[in-house]
């Protein structure tokens, strides 16, 4: 049984009310430390090996021991809740139950970091989550939590909740920033990086919900003790969104290390793929990542067994593995047309793509395009080959990773399935005639 470092109150009746969080030791962690030094916090958060959460697992500690300190600037702790990415939704699910323990790791945070103020910055579509946080900060202000002189340590801290006009590309940090200033959500071009000028030219740190949670444990029980869950250098608890065709969806918190065969098939987890089909394929860390076949989201190339790691999801780069990613994990039996998912991603990046970098602007539109005409029965083998040569001329060639976002999966696509393609233009007829989204289009073939 993995442990609940972050869930392990989540059930408690009225646990979102900030009386019963304290009854079960909430703020106690801010109380210890706002006695300690800032930099002891970092020092402990850096011993815990935390990688950021929310996708691409940079080290926490490290993160916030680059932000500068010139005299006599601001400086700011942002907390990304713009979760977005397909697939994902442990964010969520966390600030509607837990919205007390994210405030409690931003004012930890604050303090570690210098900053007087501080913003969570929550996507436009999650409204009612944004009331429920409001209520909550409302709730630590009143306490005095929040604002002057926290809990008599002459700390002073605002925190300011800010909510998106909810496009997938404020997820990108400097776009965020951009967007909290006020201007559309374009990426920057960085360098700078926030560290040195974030918010209105300050030094900044972004970081996820989950990661600013997780700092809450680790203050409270030491950076030693975190890092002594998990595995290398995947190190303490993970929350997973898991969906798809398995038998028990959810949000679990799991052990890094994990064998992801356990997760999907144990009773303790995921319990299997629904109607007892055979698994087909596997997004393991959200909608951006490289999708996998059975037989290498279970093992690796080497045969080894697959964990939910960072290092082992990772393992044979992308020619034979994925990403843990955001942790969307995405389950697709063996009726799952890859085809069609692939098309659903494809669609969603052209239409979140900002338009600022021709790469992704124009290709993720051919690319949709090409999978209309493959799904529409029109399709041939050239067109195959060409989606492979679009996906090749957006990676790695634009300002943030939304590029790479739409290419991963048509180029992992590709790699492991192209025989759906194949079928879909030697056999048209026998495919799309009864799939649903051509039903209801008027698309099918008489």
């Amino acid at each position: 049984m993995g442990r609940k470092l972050l869930t392990e109150h989540i059930n408690v009746a009225g646990i979102r009310n900030l009386d019963v969080y304290r009854t079960q030791g909430g703020y106690e962690t801010l109380k210890k430390a706002l006695g300690m030094k800032p930099e002891e916090i970092v020092e402990e958060v850096k011993k815990s090996g935390l990688r950021g959460r929310g996708g691409a697992g940079f080290p926490t500690g490290m993160k916030w021991g680059f932000l500068a300190k010139p005299e006599g600037v601001a400086r700011y702790l942002v907390c990304n809740a713009d979760e977005s990415e397909p697939g994902t939704f442990k964010d969520r699910y966390m600030m509607e139950f837990l919205p007390h323990l994210l405030i409690e790791g931003m004012a930890i945070g604050s303090f570690a970091l210098g900053c007087r103020t501080s913003y969570i910055y929550i996507r436009g579509e999650l409204m009612y989550v944004y009331h429920i946080l409001q209520d909550a900060i409302d709730e630590a202000y009143k306490a005095g939590l929040l604002g002057k002189n926290i809990l008599g340590s002459g700390f002073d801290f605002d925190l300011h909740l800010h909510c998106g006009g909810g496009a997938y590309i404020c997820g990108e940090e400097t776009a965020l920033i951009e967007s909290l200033e006020g201007k559309r959500g374009n990426p920057r071009i960085k360098p700078p990086f926030p560290a040195i000028k974030g918010v209105w030219g300050c030094p900044t740190v972004v970081n996820n919900v989950e990661s600013i949670m997780a700092v809450v444990p680790i203050i409270r029980d030491g950076g030693e003790a975190y890092a002594a869950i998990g595995i290398g250098k995947s190190t303490g608890t993970k929350l997973i969104s898991a969906c798809g065709h398995l038998k028990k969806p959810g949000v679990y918190e799991i052990d890094l290390g994990l064998p992801v065969e356990e997760f999907i098939y144990s009773d303790e987890y995921c319990g299997g793929i629904r109607n007892d089909k055979k698994l087909k394929a596997v997004v393991a860390g959200g909608s951006s990542v490289p999708i996998l076949p059975t037989e290498l989201i279970l093992k690796t190339a080497n045969g080894e067994p697959r964990l939910m790691s960072y290092e082992s999801l990772a393992n044979g780069g992308f020619a034979s593995g994925t990403m843990l990613g955001s942790g969307g994990f995405i389950a697709m039996d063996e009726d799952t047309s890859i085809v069609k998912n692939l098309y659903t991603f494809t669609r969603f990046y052209h239409h979140e793509s900002c338009g600022q970098c021709s790469p992704c602007r124009e290709g993720t539109g051919w690319m949709e395009k090409v999978l209309h005409k493959i799904l529409d029965g029109h399709g041939t083998l050239a067109d195959v080959d060409l989606l492979w040569d679009i996906q090749a001329k957006i990676e790695g060639k634009t300002i943030c990773p939304l590029g790479d976002a739409a290419a991963w999966p048509v180029a992992s696509a590709i790699r492991h399935f192209r025989a759906d393609f194949e079928e879909y233009v030697r056999n048209p007829q026998n495919i799309i005639k009864d799939h649903h989204y051509y039903r209801v289009n008027n698309l099918v073939a008489s």
